[in-house]
């Protein structure tokens, strides 16, 4: 198949790269990154804009920062709607806007096209090892027919309800996974102030009720002050926002999540935004005065 992949950044790449080892033809354009070596000596066409992009494919899927990216890249001056044909499938593995997402839907249906909205989550090792997580929106037969590309990218892949679905579900997922980091972060901050050797007090935790893939694998990040990111603070940050602004619509309360929000804040205004959003342990550490290890 003839797929145009935009957003070629830490996640996009090796899932680009995934497809490509399938057989399948990558057609794409810089975007914030340029087209990737590795994919361009497997024979991916580097293309000028996103119409071009679009002309070309027969599915196209988007990996992109935010809403307005999104909205950019499909809407915008030189974008997928200048170029796309009645029967292509965009399949959008962005985390943006539920309300968006059905909009764009909406507009692109309008066009003879179908929309699938596929976040993701699994960070950049799941995507290397195209174990990601996939929550779908989508009309089922849509869904039927994307899966096999999915099942390239991704491990755990469900269909969760009609376009918006998937999007509504990384929320939730985002919500999780930061409160998860908030209470390793607390944990190992008050563990190491006690005086207990934070590398220990995580390999007893991993033995018990309180495990979780947060504990295994950011808590090990905070003992060992590794920082890089998988997936930055900011896109963490705009996620919670997306959370947030979701619940005053809907007229309920999540204070957790707020203040998971708060602690992301903290470390933004200290220059962390780009760092893992594991170093959300940062924010309570200067709190404490007092380093988890190090």
């Amino acid at each position: 198949m003839k797929i145009g992949f935009i957003g070629l950044g830490i996640m996009g790449r090796p899932m680009a790269g995934h497809l490509q080892a399938a057989g399948h033809a990558i057609y794409s354009c810089a975007n914030r990154t340029p087209m990737p070596d590795e994919l361009l000596e497997g024979g991916a066409i580097a293309c000028a804009t996103p119409a071009a992009v679009a002309t070309e494919a027969e599915c196209l899927i988007l990996m992109l920062p935010d809403t307005p990216d999104v909205e950019h890249v499909l809407f915008g001056a030189d974008g997928v709607v200048q170029g796309v044909k009645p029967g292509t499938t965009i399949i959008d593995m962005s985390s943006i806007d539920p309300i968006a997402t059905r909009d764009f839907a909406a507009r692109l249906e309008a066009l003879e096209c179908n929309y699938v909205d596929a976040p993701v989550s699994g960070g950049e090792v799941g995507a290397k090892n195209a174990a990601l997580t996939i929550m779908c929106g989508a009309k089922q037969h849509v869904f039927d027919k994307v899966r096999p590309l999915l099942e390239l990218m991704g491990k755990n892949i469900t269909l969760v309800g009609d376009v918006g679905a998937g999007q509504v579900t990384k929320v939730a997922n985002q919500i999780i996974v930061a409160l998860n980091i908030e209470a390793v972060s607390e944990a190992l901050v008050f563990a190491s102030k006690a005086g207990a050797d934070p590398a220990r007090v995580r390999e007893a935790l991993m033995g018990g009720f309180a495990a979780s893939r947060v504990l295994e694998v950011h808590g090990q990040r905070m003992i060992d002050r590794t920082f890089d990111p998988g997936f930055r603070i900011r896109l963490h940050q705009k996620d919670l926002n997306l959370a947030l602004a979701g619940a005053r619509s809907l007229g309920i309360s999540l204070p957790a999540t707020a203040n998971a929000q708060q602690l992301f804040s903290s470390c933004v205004a200290h220059g962390d935004a780009e760092n893992d959003h594991s170093a959300m342990v940062t924010a309570l550490e200067r709190a404490a005065n007092h380093l988890v290890s190090g």
